[in-house]
Protein backbone atom coordinates (compact mmCIF):
# COMPACT_ATOMS: atom_id res chain seq x y z
CA UNK A 1 0.00 0.00 0.00
CA UNK A 2 1.35 3.63 -0.94
CA UNK A 3 -0.13 5.20 1.79
CA UNK A 4 -0.18 3.01 5.00
CA UNK A 5 -1.80 5.33 7.10
CA UNK A 6 -4.47 6.33 4.90
CA UNK A 7 -7.35 3.63 5.84
CA UNK A 8 -6.73 5.43 9.73
CA UNK A 9 -6.81 8.65 9.12
CA UNK A 10 -10.16 8.13 6.65
CA UNK A 11 -11.80 6.12 9.35
CA UNK A 12 -10.27 9.18 11.94
CA UNK A 13 -12.17 12.19 9.91
CA UNK A 14 -15.18 9.86 9.59
CA UNK A 15 -15.73 9.66 13.47
CA UNK A 16 -14.58 12.91 13.99
CA UNK A 17 -17.80 14.31 11.55
CA UNK A 18 -19.89 12.25 13.52
CA UNK A 19 -19.03 13.53 17.00
CA UNK A 20 -19.25 17.04 15.37
CA UNK A 21 -22.74 16.10 13.88
CA UNK A 22 -23.82 15.27 17.02
CA UNK A 23 -22.53 17.88 18.67
CA UNK A 24 -24.52 19.78 16.43
CA UNK A 25 -27.72 17.89 16.56
CA UNK A 26 -27.70 18.24 20.16
CA UNK A 27 -27.40 22.05 20.07
CA UNK A 28 -31.07 21.89 18.50
CA UNK A 29 -32.65 21.00 22.07
CA UNK A 30 -31.02 24.01 23.38
CA UNK A 31 -33.16 26.07 25.15
CA UNK A 32 -31.45 29.48 24.84
CA UNK A 33 -31.16 29.94 28.22
CA UNK A 34 -28.06 30.20 30.24
CA UNK A 35 -29.10 27.52 32.48
CA UNK A 36 -29.52 25.35 29.65
CA UNK A 37 -26.07 26.06 27.96
CA UNK A 38 -23.83 25.72 31.15
CA UNK A 39 -25.53 22.71 33.22
CA UNK A 40 -28.63 21.39 30.70
CA UNK A 41 -30.97 22.79 32.82
CA UNK A 42 -30.69 20.05 36.06
CA UNK A 43 -32.37 17.39 33.87
CA UNK A 44 -29.50 14.30 33.26
CA UNK A 45 -30.62 11.37 34.30
CA UNK A 46 -28.68 8.41 35.79
CA UNK A 47 -27.09 6.87 32.84
CA UNK A 48 -25.64 9.67 31.21
CA UNK A 49 -24.82 11.40 34.00
CA UNK A 50 -22.64 8.50 34.69
CA UNK A 51 -21.34 7.92 31.49
CA UNK A 52 -20.50 11.85 31.14
CA UNK A 53 -19.07 11.47 34.53
CA UNK A 54 -16.86 8.86 33.87
CA UNK A 55 -15.67 10.15 29.97
CA UNK A 56 -14.76 13.63 31.50
CA UNK A 57 -12.41 12.05 33.91
CA UNK A 58 -10.85 9.42 32.30
CA UNK A 59 -8.03 11.49 30.09
CA UNK A 60 -5.07 10.98 27.95
CA UNK A 61 -3.45 9.98 31.86
CA UNK A 62 -5.81 7.37 32.01
CA UNK A 63 -5.05 5.95 28.77
CA UNK A 64 -2.00 7.09 27.01
CA UNK A 65 -0.48 8.37 30.24
CA UNK A 66 -1.23 5.34 32.05
CA UNK A 67 0.78 2.54 29.26
CA UNK A 68 3.34 4.75 29.34
CA UNK A 69 3.78 4.71 33.36
CA UNK A 70 3.85 1.07 33.02
CA UNK A 71 6.22 0.57 30.42
CA UNK A 72 8.55 2.69 33.24
CA UNK A 73 7.77 1.08 36.16
CA UNK A 74 5.55 -2.21 35.42
CA UNK A 75 1.95 -3.09 36.33
CA UNK A 76 2.09 -1.75 39.60
CA UNK A 77 0.73 1.47 38.26
CA UNK A 78 -2.49 0.06 38.25
CA UNK A 79 -2.70 -0.76 41.99
CA UNK A 80 -0.83 2.44 42.66
CA UNK A 81 -3.25 5.18 40.73
CA UNK A 82 -6.66 2.94 39.45
CA UNK A 83 -7.83 0.88 41.60
CA UNK A 84 -7.52 3.58 44.69
CA UNK A 85 -9.09 6.14 41.73
CA UNK A 86 -12.17 3.79 41.45
CA UNK A 87 -13.17 3.60 45.16
CA UNK A 88 -11.76 7.34 45.83
CA UNK A 89 -13.61 9.15 43.14
CA UNK A 90 -16.97 7.09 44.08
CA UNK A 91 -16.61 8.36 47.77
CA UNK A 92 -15.87 12.18 46.48
CA UNK A 93 -18.98 11.61 44.13
CA UNK A 94 -21.05 10.32 47.79
CA UNK A 95 -19.44 12.48 50.00
CA UNK A 96 -18.65 15.48 48.15
CA UNK A 97 -21.44 15.10 44.86
CA UNK A 98 -24.70 15.04 46.48
CA UNK A 99 -24.23 17.40 49.26
CA UNK A 100 -22.87 19.87 46.84
CA UNK A 101 -25.55 19.73 44.70
CA UNK A 102 -28.22 19.36 47.38
CA UNK A 103 -26.95 22.99 48.24
CA UNK A 104 -26.16 24.23 44.63
CA UNK A 105 -29.62 23.84 43.58
CA UNK A 106 -31.13 25.25 47.03
CA UNK A 107 -29.15 28.84 46.31
CA UNK A 108 -28.77 28.12 42.41
CA UNK A 109 -25.09 27.97 42.07
CA UNK A 110 -23.06 26.74 38.84
CA UNK A 111 -19.47 27.28 39.51
CA UNK A 112 -17.55 26.33 42.99
CA UNK A 113 -16.29 30.00 43.25
CA UNK A 114 -19.94 30.99 43.89
CA UNK A 115 -20.45 28.19 46.63
CA UNK A 116 -17.68 29.69 48.27
CA UNK A 117 -17.95 33.12 48.44
CA UNK A 118 -21.92 32.84 49.84
CA UNK A 119 -20.68 30.09 52.31
CA UNK A 120 -17.74 32.41 53.27
CA UNK A 121 -19.08 36.05 53.32
CA UNK A 122 -15.97 36.76 50.79
CA UNK A 123 -15.53 38.34 47.54
CA UNK A 124 -11.75 37.46 48.22
CA UNK A 125 -11.45 34.10 47.60
CA UNK A 126 -13.11 34.39 44.43
CA UNK A 127 -10.42 36.41 43.05
CA UNK A 128 -8.29 34.66 44.53
CA UNK A 129 -9.47 30.93 43.49
CA UNK A 130 -10.50 32.17 39.60
CA UNK A 131 -6.76 32.57 38.47
CA UNK A 132 -5.55 29.42 40.74
CA UNK A 133 -8.41 26.85 38.83
CA UNK A 134 -7.79 28.36 35.41
CA UNK A 135 -4.11 27.53 35.89
CA UNK A 136 -4.26 24.57 37.53
CA UNK A 137 -6.93 23.44 34.89
CA UNK A 138 -4.97 24.05 31.84
CA UNK A 139 -2.12 21.39 32.23
CA UNK A 140 -4.97 18.99 32.55
CA UNK A 141 -6.33 20.36 28.84
CA UNK A 142 -2.69 20.12 27.53
CA UNK A 143 -2.91 16.28 28.14
CA UNK A 144 -5.67 16.00 26.13
CA UNK A 145 -4.31 18.11 23.62
CA UNK A 146 -0.80 16.51 23.55
CA UNK A 147 -2.22 12.83 23.92
CA UNK A 148 -4.36 13.41 20.98
CA UNK A 149 -2.25 14.70 18.50
CA UNK A 150 0.34 11.97 19.61
CA UNK A 151 -2.10 9.21 19.03
CA UNK A 152 -3.00 10.73 15.49
CA UNK A 153 0.85 10.95 14.51
CA UNK A 154 1.37 7.53 15.65
CA UNK A 155 -1.94 5.68 14.01
CA UNK A 156 -1.08 7.38 10.79
CA UNK A 157 2.88 6.71 10.37
CA UNK A 158 3.39 5.62 6.76
CA UNK A 159 0.68 8.52 5.12
CA UNK A 160 3.35 11.26 3.91
CA UNK A 161 6.90 10.36 4.04
CA UNK A 162 8.05 12.91 1.53
CA UNK A 163 5.66 15.85 3.43
CA UNK A 164 5.54 14.53 7.29
CA UNK A 165 9.29 13.05 7.68
CA UNK A 166 10.30 12.10 11.18
CA UNK A 167 13.90 11.03 11.89
CA UNK A 168 16.41 9.93 14.59
CA UNK A 169 19.31 11.43 15.70
CA UNK A 170 21.28 9.24 12.92
CA UNK A 171 19.23 10.66 10.12
CA UNK A 172 17.10 7.19 9.85
CA UNK A 173 13.29 7.51 9.51
CA UNK A 174 11.50 6.88 12.87
CA UNK A 175 9.19 4.28 11.62
CA UNK A 176 6.84 4.51 14.48
CA UNK A 177 5.99 8.11 13.30
CA UNK A 178 7.36 9.22 10.10
CA UNK A 179 5.00 9.94 7.53
CA UNK A 180 2.26 10.53 10.17
CA UNK A 181 -0.10 13.53 10.51
CA UNK A 182 1.86 15.72 12.36
CA UNK A 183 1.00 15.76 15.96
CA UNK A 184 0.79 19.78 15.78
CA UNK A 185 -2.24 19.69 13.32
CA UNK A 186 -3.54 16.52 14.89
CA UNK A 187 -4.24 18.59 18.10
CA UNK A 188 -4.80 21.21 16.39
CA UNK A 189 -8.37 19.01 13.93
CA UNK A 190 -9.18 17.91 17.95
CA UNK A 191 -9.14 21.62 19.48
CA UNK A 192 -10.97 22.73 17.15
CA UNK A 193 -13.62 19.59 16.61
CA UNK A 194 -14.39 20.24 20.39
CA UNK A 195 -14.52 23.80 20.17
CA UNK A 196 -17.24 23.18 17.61
CA UNK A 197 -19.52 21.13 19.66
CA UNK A 198 -19.28 22.86 22.90
CA UNK A 199 -19.43 26.63 21.36
CA UNK A 200 -23.15 25.40 20.30
CA UNK A 201 -23.87 22.66 21.98
CA UNK A 202 -22.91 23.40 25.43
CA UNK A 203 -23.15 21.30 28.78
CA UNK A 204 -26.44 19.35 26.51
CA UNK A 205 -23.80 19.31 23.74
CA UNK A 206 -21.13 18.04 25.93
CA UNK A 207 -22.74 15.62 27.91
CA UNK A 208 -24.53 13.64 24.60
CA UNK A 209 -20.92 13.52 23.04
CA UNK A 210 -19.44 12.26 26.46
CA UNK A 211 -21.89 9.85 26.32
CA UNK A 212 -21.61 8.64 22.68
CA UNK A 213 -17.59 8.69 23.28
CA UNK A 214 -17.58 7.16 26.50
CA UNK A 215 -19.08 3.99 24.95
CA UNK A 216 -17.20 3.76 22.26
CA UNK A 217 -13.83 3.73 24.04
CA UNK A 218 -14.86 0.89 26.59
CA UNK A 219 -16.06 -0.97 24.04
CA UNK A 220 -12.89 -0.53 21.33
CA UNK A 221 -10.30 -0.58 24.34
CA UNK A 222 -11.81 -4.31 25.21
CA UNK A 223 -11.14 -4.78 21.71
CA UNK A 224 -7.68 -3.09 21.53
CA UNK A 225 -6.82 -5.65 24.21
CA UNK A 226 -7.80 -8.66 22.92
CA UNK A 227 -6.64 -8.43 19.79
CA UNK A 228 -3.37 -7.23 21.31
CA UNK A 229 -3.13 -9.98 23.65
CA UNK A 230 -3.81 -12.47 20.41
CA UNK A 231 -0.72 -10.59 18.85
CA UNK A 232 2.18 -10.21 20.98
CA UNK A 233 1.50 -13.94 23.18
CA UNK A 234 1.00 -16.13 19.61
CA UNK A 235 -1.08 -19.07 21.89
CA UNK A 236 -4.61 -20.53 20.72
CA UNK A 237 -7.38 -18.74 22.95
CA UNK A 238 -7.19 -15.35 25.65
CA UNK A 239 -6.31 -17.08 28.97
CA UNK A 240 -3.03 -18.72 27.13
CA UNK A 241 -1.72 -15.80 25.49
CA UNK A 242 -2.26 -13.60 28.89
CA UNK A 243 -0.19 -16.33 30.51
CA UNK A 244 2.69 -16.44 27.74
CA UNK A 245 2.47 -12.50 27.84
CA UNK A 246 3.36 -12.38 31.93
CA UNK A 247 5.96 -14.80 32.25
CA UNK A 248 7.57 -12.54 29.20
CA UNK A 249 7.67 -9.74 31.53
CA UNK A 250 11.06 -8.97 33.59
CA UNK A 251 10.82 -9.69 37.03
CA UNK A 252 10.87 -5.93 38.24
CA UNK A 253 7.80 -4.97 35.75
CA UNK A 254 5.61 -7.89 36.76
CA UNK A 255 5.91 -7.17 40.48
CA UNK A 256 6.16 -3.98 42.45
CA UNK A 257 9.39 -4.71 43.56
CA UNK A 258 11.32 -1.34 42.57
CA UNK A 259 8.43 0.78 43.93
CA UNK A 260 8.65 2.52 46.90
CA UNK A 261 6.10 1.47 49.24
CA UNK A 262 5.40 4.77 50.66
CA UNK A 263 5.58 6.28 47.32
CA UNK A 264 3.08 3.72 46.33
CA UNK A 265 0.32 4.74 49.18
CA UNK A 266 1.38 8.64 48.76
CA UNK A 267 -0.42 8.11 45.11
CA UNK A 268 -4.05 7.04 47.32
CA UNK A 269 -3.69 11.24 47.82
CA UNK A 270 -3.94 11.96 44.06
CA UNK A 271 -7.83 10.81 42.99
CA UNK A 272 -9.15 13.29 46.03
CA UNK A 273 -8.53 15.92 43.38
CA UNK A 274 -11.58 14.74 41.88
CA UNK A 275 -13.43 16.54 44.43
CA UNK A 276 -12.04 20.41 43.52
CA UNK A 277 -12.06 19.67 39.57
CA UNK A 278 -14.27 22.74 38.26
CA UNK A 279 -16.10 20.29 35.40
CA UNK A 280 -16.78 17.63 37.61
CA UNK A 281 -18.44 20.27 39.79
CA UNK A 282 -20.06 21.75 37.05
CA UNK A 283 -21.23 17.88 36.09
CA UNK A 284 -22.83 17.32 39.62
CA UNK A 285 -25.48 20.27 38.63
CA UNK A 286 -26.54 18.77 35.56
CA UNK A 287 -28.08 15.93 37.74
CA UNK A 288 -31.76 15.51 37.88
CA UNK A 289 -32.23 14.79 41.77
CA UNK A 290 -29.80 13.79 44.09
CA UNK A 291 -30.67 9.65 43.27
CA UNK A 292 -29.11 10.15 39.91
CA UNK A 293 -26.12 9.84 41.48
CA UNK A 294 -26.57 6.44 42.68
CA UNK A 295 -25.68 4.69 39.20
CA UNK A 296 -22.37 6.61 39.22
CA UNK A 297 -21.53 5.99 42.69
CA UNK A 298 -21.60 2.14 41.92
CA UNK A 299 -20.44 1.48 38.83
CA UNK A 300 -17.72 4.20 38.26
CA UNK A 301 -15.01 1.79 39.94
CA UNK A 302 -15.90 -0.72 37.48
CA UNK A 303 -15.53 1.32 34.49
CA UNK A 304 -12.16 2.45 35.50
CA UNK A 305 -11.01 -1.25 35.72
CA UNK A 306 -12.31 -1.90 32.31
CA UNK A 307 -10.51 0.82 31.23
CA UNK A 308 -7.18 1.17 33.36
CA UNK A 309 -6.39 -2.73 33.21
CA UNK A 310 -5.79 -3.00 29.83
CA UNK A 311 -3.86 0.08 29.26
CA UNK A 312 -1.40 -0.70 32.20
CA UNK A 313 -0.72 -4.58 30.86
CA UNK A 314 -0.31 -3.43 27.20
CA UNK A 315 2.01 -1.12 28.31
CA UNK A 316 4.23 -3.43 30.64
CA UNK A 317 4.00 -5.76 27.97
CA UNK A 318 6.17 -3.48 25.54
CA UNK A 319 8.85 -4.26 27.88
CA UNK A 320 9.06 -8.35 27.93
CA UNK A 321 10.63 -10.54 25.67
CA UNK A 322 7.20 -11.19 23.12
CA UNK A 323 7.69 -7.56 21.90
CA UNK A 324 9.04 -8.07 18.01
CA UNK A 325 11.96 -6.05 18.02
CA UNK A 326 10.51 -4.79 14.63
CA UNK A 327 9.37 -1.91 13.80
CA UNK A 328 11.58 -0.33 16.63
CA UNK A 329 9.34 1.51 19.16
CA UNK A 330 9.34 5.30 18.85
CA UNK A 331 12.16 7.59 19.73
CA UNK A 332 12.54 11.04 22.19
CA UNK A 333 14.92 13.58 20.03
CA UNK A 334 17.38 12.50 23.14
CA UNK A 335 17.21 8.80 21.93
CA UNK A 336 15.12 7.21 24.33
CA UNK A 337 11.87 5.32 23.80
CA UNK A 338 9.01 7.68 23.89
CA UNK A 339 6.73 6.09 26.18
CA UNK A 340 4.05 8.53 25.54
CA UNK A 341 3.63 6.88 21.90
CA UNK A 342 3.93 3.08 23.33
CA UNK A 343 -0.08 2.65 23.16
CA UNK A 344 -0.65 4.04 19.71
CA UNK A 345 2.33 2.51 18.39
CA UNK A 346 0.88 -1.02 19.38
CA UNK A 347 -2.33 -0.61 18.18
CA UNK A 348 -0.91 0.68 14.79
CA UNK A 349 1.43 -2.43 14.37
CA UNK A 350 -0.39 -5.04 15.93
CA UNK A 351 -3.91 -4.61 14.73
CA UNK A 352 -5.19 -4.76 10.91
CA UNK A 353 -5.28 -0.98 9.12
CA UNK A 354 -9.07 -1.21 9.36
CA UNK A 355 -9.42 -2.02 13.36
CA UNK A 356 -6.10 0.09 14.19
CA UNK A 357 -8.61 2.65 12.50
CA UNK A 358 -11.72 2.19 14.77
CA UNK A 359 -8.84 1.83 18.04
CA UNK A 360 -7.94 5.10 16.93
CA UNK A 361 -11.46 6.47 17.18
CA UNK A 362 -11.26 5.37 20.44
CA UNK A 363 -8.24 5.96 22.00
CA UNK A 364 -9.44 10.15 20.17
CA UNK A 365 -12.90 9.17 22.41
CA UNK A 366 -11.50 9.10 25.66
CA UNK A 367 -9.44 12.22 25.28
CA UNK A 368 -12.07 14.71 23.54
CA UNK A 369 -14.68 13.36 26.37
CA UNK A 370 -12.75 15.29 29.24
CA UNK A 371 -11.87 18.38 26.99
CA UNK A 372 -14.73 19.40 26.46
CA UNK A 373 -16.41 19.91 29.97
CA UNK A 374 -12.99 20.91 31.10
CA UNK A 375 -13.14 23.82 27.91
CA UNK A 376 -16.96 24.84 28.89
CA UNK A 377 -16.10 24.97 32.50
CA UNK A 378 -13.61 27.54 32.05
CA UNK A 379 -15.64 29.37 30.33
CA UNK A 380 -18.62 29.38 32.64
CA UNK A 381 -16.49 30.08 35.51
CA UNK A 382 -14.98 33.65 33.39
CA UNK A 383 -18.79 34.12 32.27
CA UNK A 384 -20.60 34.00 36.15
CA UNK A 385 -17.18 34.87 38.86
CA UNK A 386 -16.04 37.34 36.79
CA UNK A 387 -18.13 39.77 34.47
CA UNK A 388 -21.27 38.99 35.62
CA UNK A 389 -20.23 39.16 39.34
CA UNK A 390 -18.96 42.06 38.67
CA UNK A 391 -21.27 43.54 36.37
CA UNK A 392 -23.93 42.95 37.34
CA UNK A 393 -26.58 40.08 36.54
CA UNK A 394 -29.26 42.25 36.13
CA UNK A 395 -27.56 44.61 33.80
CA UNK A 396 -26.32 41.19 31.54
CA UNK A 397 -28.98 38.99 29.46
CA UNK A 398 -28.82 35.36 29.43
CA UNK A 399 -27.89 35.24 25.63
CA UNK A 400 -24.79 37.88 26.22
CA UNK A 401 -23.31 35.30 29.17
CA UNK A 402 -23.55 32.35 26.86
CA UNK A 403 -21.90 34.53 24.41
CA UNK A 404 -19.22 35.78 27.50
CA UNK A 405 -18.90 31.77 27.85
CA UNK A 406 -18.29 31.30 24.70
CA UNK A 407 -15.84 34.02 23.99
CA UNK A 408 -13.94 32.49 26.55
CA UNK A 409 -14.13 29.40 25.72
CA UNK A 410 -11.84 30.23 22.48
CA UNK A 411 -9.67 32.23 24.31
CA UNK A 412 -8.71 28.80 26.28
CA UNK A 413 -8.67 26.56 23.20
CA UNK A 414 -6.58 29.16 21.09
CA UNK A 415 -3.96 29.62 24.31
CA UNK A 416 -4.26 25.62 25.18
CA UNK A 417 -3.23 24.80 21.62
CA UNK A 418 0.12 27.22 21.50
CA UNK A 419 1.91 25.84 24.98
CA UNK A 420 1.10 22.26 23.79
CA UNK A 421 3.22 23.25 20.79
CA UNK A 422 6.12 23.24 23.86
CA UNK A 423 7.99 20.15 24.14
CA UNK A 424 5.78 18.19 27.00
CA UNK A 425 8.39 14.79 27.97
CA UNK A 426 5.89 13.32 30.33
CA UNK A 427 1.87 13.19 29.92
CA UNK A 428 1.95 11.43 33.52
CA UNK A 429 4.68 13.38 35.14
CA UNK A 430 2.56 16.87 33.64
CA UNK A 431 -1.19 15.07 35.30
CA UNK A 432 0.53 14.12 38.45
CA UNK A 433 1.24 17.60 39.28
CA UNK A 434 -1.85 18.65 38.53
CA UNK A 435 -4.08 16.71 40.27
CA UNK A 436 -1.65 17.36 43.31
CA UNK A 437 -2.54 20.90 42.85
CA UNK A 438 -6.38 19.85 43.13
CA UNK A 439 -5.75 17.14 45.81
CA UNK A 440 -3.98 20.11 47.86
CA UNK A 441 -6.95 22.08 48.04
CA UNK A 442 -9.74 19.32 48.86
CA UNK A 443 -9.51 20.07 52.60
CA UNK A 444 -11.12 23.48 51.88
CA UNK A 445 -13.94 22.24 49.98
CA UNK A 446 -14.63 19.33 53.03
CA UNK A 447 -14.75 22.03 55.40
CA UNK A 448 -16.88 23.94 53.46
CA UNK A 449 -19.83 21.43 53.70
CA UNK A 450 -19.26 19.81 57.09
CA UNK A 451 -17.26 22.57 59.24
CA UNK A 452 -19.20 24.92 60.82
CA UNK A 453 -16.20 26.44 62.02
CA UNK A 454 -14.49 27.05 59.04
CA UNK A 455 -13.44 31.06 58.35
CA UNK A 456 -12.79 32.77 55.50
CA UNK A 457 -9.40 33.86 56.37
CA UNK A 458 -8.85 30.00 57.21
CA UNK A 459 -10.19 28.79 53.73
CA UNK A 460 -7.83 31.86 51.84
CA UNK A 461 -4.82 31.28 53.84
CA UNK A 462 -5.37 27.33 53.31
CA UNK A 463 -6.07 27.87 49.33
CA UNK A 464 -2.44 30.39 49.38
CA UNK A 465 -0.65 27.58 51.59
CA UNK A 466 -1.10 25.12 49.12
CA UNK A 467 -0.23 26.93 45.46
CA UNK A 468 2.93 28.43 47.56
CA UNK A 469 4.03 24.60 48.51
CA UNK A 470 2.83 23.19 44.84
CA UNK A 471 5.04 26.47 43.12
CA UNK A 472 7.82 25.71 45.55
CA UNK A 473 7.95 21.71 45.21
CA UNK A 474 7.21 22.03 40.86
CA UNK A 475 9.86 24.85 40.55
CA UNK A 476 12.40 21.84 42.40
CA UNK A 477 11.38 19.17 40.18
CA UNK A 478 11.76 21.36 37.33
CA UNK A 479 15.82 21.00 38.38
CA UNK A 480 15.39 17.53 38.29
CA UNK A 481 17.68 16.41 35.01
CA UNK A 482 15.55 14.46 32.23
CA UNK A 483 17.93 11.57 32.87
CA UNK A 484 17.09 11.05 36.19
CA UNK A 485 13.15 11.16 35.94
CA UNK A 486 12.81 14.20 34.93
CA UNK A 487 9.76 16.61 36.94
CA UNK A 488 7.99 13.13 37.28
CA UNK A 489 11.05 11.91 39.04
CA UNK A 490 10.90 14.40 41.84
CA UNK A 491 10.68 13.17 45.31
CA UNK A 492 10.86 14.21 48.95
CA UNK A 493 13.19 12.35 51.23
CA UNK A 494 12.72 11.81 55.30
CA UNK A 495 14.80 10.05 57.04
CA UNK A 496 13.40 7.61 59.56
CA UNK A 497 16.13 5.82 62.00
CA UNK A 498 17.91 3.73 59.59
CA UNK A 499 14.85 3.52 56.88
CA UNK A 500 15.12 6.50 53.78
CA UNK A 501 10.93 7.08 53.43
CA UNK A 502 10.46 8.68 49.74
CA UNK A 503 7.31 11.08 50.01
CA UNK A 504 5.58 12.57 47.29
CA UNK A 505 5.19 16.39 46.84
CA UNK A 506 1.51 15.75 47.23
CA UNK A 507 1.99 15.09 50.58
CA UNK A 508 3.26 17.95 51.99
CA UNK A 509 0.73 20.09 49.83
CA UNK A 510 -1.80 18.47 51.54
CA UNK A 511 -0.78 18.80 55.21
CA UNK A 512 0.07 22.35 54.29
CA UNK A 513 -3.16 23.27 53.27
CA UNK A 514 -5.63 21.45 55.62
CA UNK A 515 -3.19 22.64 58.98
CA UNK A 516 -3.08 26.05 58.03
CA UNK A 517 -6.58 26.00 57.19
CA UNK A 518 -7.44 24.61 60.56
CA UNK A 519 -5.33 26.81 62.21
CA UNK A 520 -6.50 29.81 61.01
CA UNK A 521 -10.22 29.39 61.35
CA UNK A 522 -9.53 28.62 64.96
CA UNK A 523 -8.50 32.02 65.75
CA UNK A 524 -10.53 34.40 62.88
CA UNK A 525 -14.04 35.31 62.85
CA UNK A 526 -16.73 32.98 61.30
CA UNK A 527 -19.00 33.69 59.03
CA UNK A 528 -22.36 35.61 59.87
CA UNK A 529 -25.12 33.32 61.74
CA UNK A 530 -27.41 33.73 59.16
CA UNK A 531 -25.13 32.48 56.75
CA UNK A 532 -24.50 29.37 58.41
CA UNK A 533 -28.17 29.18 58.92
CA UNK A 534 -28.53 29.05 55.45
CA UNK A 535 -25.73 26.02 55.07
CA UNK A 536 -26.06 23.94 58.22
CA UNK A 537 -30.22 24.04 58.80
Amino acid sequence: MNHPGLPQLIIILVYLSALLVLGLFSSRLFRGTLADYQVASHSIGPFMLLMSMFGTTMTAFALVGSSAEAFREGIGVYGMLASSSGIVHSLCFFLIGVKVWSVARTHGYTTQIQFFRQRLDSDLIGLLLFPILVGLVIPYLLIGVIGGGGVIQALTAGLAPEMFPVLTDDGTPDLALHGGVPAWLGSLVICGVVLVYVFFGGMRGTTWANTFQTLIFMILGVVTFVVIASRLGGQDGLYANLVALGESLPYEKATRVEMSRSLFFCYLLIPLSVGMFPHVFQHWMTARSAATFKLPVVFHPLFIMIVWFPCVLIGAWATGSLMPSEPPLPMTAGGTVDSNKILPFLVNTQTGVILSGFLAAGLLAAIMSSLDSQFLCIGTIFSNDIVTHYVGKERISDSRQVLLTRIFIIAIVAVTYLLSLGNVRSVFALGVWCFSGFTALFPIIVAALYWRGLSAAGAISGICAAIISWSVLFYHGLQVPIEQGGLGGFHLHWKLGSESIELMPVVVMLLSSSLTTVAVSLVTPKPKPETLAKFFP
